[in-house]
């Protein structure tokens, strides 16, 4: 990087700091951020695309590869690389609307979600000038009891739940809430609320799911001798008094010794001195 890409640089002084002079601060053509955006483009461009010595054909030595041209042979024999997503990459590839964060939460196709860590952000610029007060918002079409905000401030996501998740049943997503919002238009409600489509929704899926099984009709038993003597056990075992255990004895201690047994004597071991010890191994 140093011969092939900072000498060819605008600006370039040297190969040490003691080549840049006074001033330097003053005198920089390029930020930090401009230089890596710069360094970004040569590895893409020139690096990947330069033969190295290191680089060989094992079966045509002679032949010397670029790191593109290395990786290609790779993938012929391994395949690509996996890269596993992580809970924030996962959060970040499903879909996402615009929202405001008003003081009661978040409202997204009638339903309202709301969080507790939203409190420093209710009716706050989200970061960029495009959205504004607006935040994006993820949300799962087949999940509707929680939806994620991005920090764009402080990173990472603020997960707010529907406040009409203690009264769900059963999860459902967009498309049976959908369905019972048409249905409730139907009816003749033409800005219905989100109690009344949460009430169609439950009315749906009651009715889409499986019937409950009949319960057979039970036949009384007959009692039978064996059962009148069981019984009467029974209810003679719990009108006896139980009597209450007194305090039992106290247990010997294993391994006590005797009266006429002799006690060894306890010889202390001295403390380990290290530097003591080691003159004794010569």
């Amino acid at each position: 990087m140093k011969t092939l890409f900072a000498q060819y640089v605008t600006g370039y002084l040297g190969a040490s700091i003691e080549h840049r002079g006074t001033g330097a601060d003053e005198r920089a053509v390029f930020s930090l951020i401009e230089l890596q955006d710069l360094l970004d483009e040569w590895i893409l461009t020139h690096w990947q695309n330069r033969p190295h010595d290191g680089l060989r054909d094992p079966l045509n030595p002679q032949r010397v590869l670029t790191p593109n041209e290395k990786y290609a042979a790779l993938l012929t024999v391994a395949g690509y690389v996996p890269t596993p997503l992580s809970g924030d990459d996962y959060i970040a590839l499903l879909p996402s609307t615009p929202r405001v964060i008003n003081s009661y939460g978040i409202k997204i196709n009638h339903r309202i979600y709301d969080s507790d860590e939203l409190n420093g952000y209710r009716g706050q610029h989200s970061g960029p000038k495009l959205l504004g007060k607006r935040w994006q918002v993820h949300y799962d079409p087949y999940d509707v009891t929680r939806v994620w905000v991005r920090n764009h401030r402080d990173g990472g996501f603020i997960v707010a739940y529907w406040r009409q998740l203690h009264a769900m049943p059963q999860p459902f997503g967009d498309a049976a809430w959908e369905h019972a919002r048409r249905i409730v238009a139907e009816r003749g409600a033409s800005t219905p609320s989100e109690e009344t489509i949460k009430a169609a929704v439950d009315d749906l899926l009651d009715r889409a799911g499986p019937p409950p099984p009949p319960h057979p009709r039970r036949k009384r038993r007959t009692k039978t001798a064996k059962d009148r003597r069981v019984a009467a056990r029974t209810r003679a075992a719990t009108a006896a008094p139980t009597p209450i255990p007194g305090t039992p004895p106290p247990a010997a201690a294993m391994f006590a010794p005797e009266d006429d047994e002799d006690v060894a004597d306890i010889v202390p071991l001295p403390v380990f001195d290290a530097d003591k010890e080691s003159r004794t191994w010569w």
